[in-house]
């Protein structure tokens, strides 16, 4: 449970983010700070959020802009007198932004986009927070979003992967530099059905293949639920996992656990 604690989570206007803003409110949660670049989207979850009991507000930020980060994170602890959670959820993939998706297409402009959003992004938002964190009384945390596509290598994901990997390393390196004051963990999902994979799904030549393959290769043949990556997340947030950090979380389906396929 999440006993009054002050949660901020970036890119909350929809899918996990959304999902686990929601659920920590569930949790008991006092407050989550919502953040996106789609105002609309970000305002819907103030209100599911707001609708489980919890305060919560909006901060438009862009995380490429280090100013917007540094103001997102002032402005939540100014909002609600404190800031004890923070979920690095913001990420985006190569076919947000084109179609071009391999070593040899993908334009330049597009991985430094991406590596801005996905890498940067988190470690401008850590470190404008750590000072907060640091002051705060009920057990601070920091959980990054990870993926299994920074944990192994998968097709038309050059920039998502490596900078997924990149916030798996930088999760333990700030992990060392915040303890024991603040735990910092990452969890790495593999296909959780969201509108990122939707798109990723969209982008290919045959959609109902790639589908396949996306969940082929998971001991449970399925896409994984929002809910089901919200519970863990709350839980790396929760005093249950005070003894937790530096560490990376699979919720794959069983995907890293063996190198077979369920497809006939």
């Amino acid at each position: 449970m999440l006993d009054e604690k002050i949660c901020l989570v970036t890119g909350s206007a929809r899918g996990i983010g959304r999902g686990t803003a929601i659920e920590m409110a569930r949790q008991g949660a006092a407050a989550v700070m919502i953040s996106d670049l789609n105002d609309e989207g970000g305002h819907e979850t103030v209100e599911l959020v707001k609708a489980e009991g919890a305060d919560a507000d909006y901060i438009h930020c862009d995380m490429t802009k280090p100013d917007q980060v540094r103001a997102l994170i002032d402005g939540t602890a100014e909002r609600f007198g404190g800031l004890d959670v923070l979920h690095n959820n913001a990420g985006v993939h190569e076919s947000d932004f084109t179609s071009d998706l391999t070593v040899e297409t993908l334009p330049e402009d597009v991985f430094e986009k991406i590596f801005q959003i996905n890498l940067r992004g988190p470690w401008l938002a850590m470190k404008y927070a750590a000072p907060h964190l640091r002051k705060s009384k009920r057990n601070p945390s920091i959980i990054n979003a990870g993926s299994t596509g920074g944990l192994t290598g998968y097709p038309n994901m050059n920039a998502y992967g490596a900078t997924k990997a990149g916030l798996i390393q930088l999760t333990r390196c700030v992990a060392v530099d915040l303890a024991p004051d603040v735990r910092v963990n990452t969890y790495a999902p593999a296909s959780v059905y969201t509108d990122m994979v939707r798109k990723f799904v969209d982008a290919a030549e045959d959609k109902d293949a790639i589908a396949r393959t996306m969940v082929a290769s998971q001991l449970i043949p399925r896409f994984g639920k929002i809910e089901e990556v919200a519970s863990l997340v709350c839980y790396l947030a929760s005093d249950a996992a005070a003894w937790i950090t530096g560490s990376v979380f699979s919720i794959d389906g069983g995907c890293l656990a063996w190198c077979g396929t369920n497809e006939a």
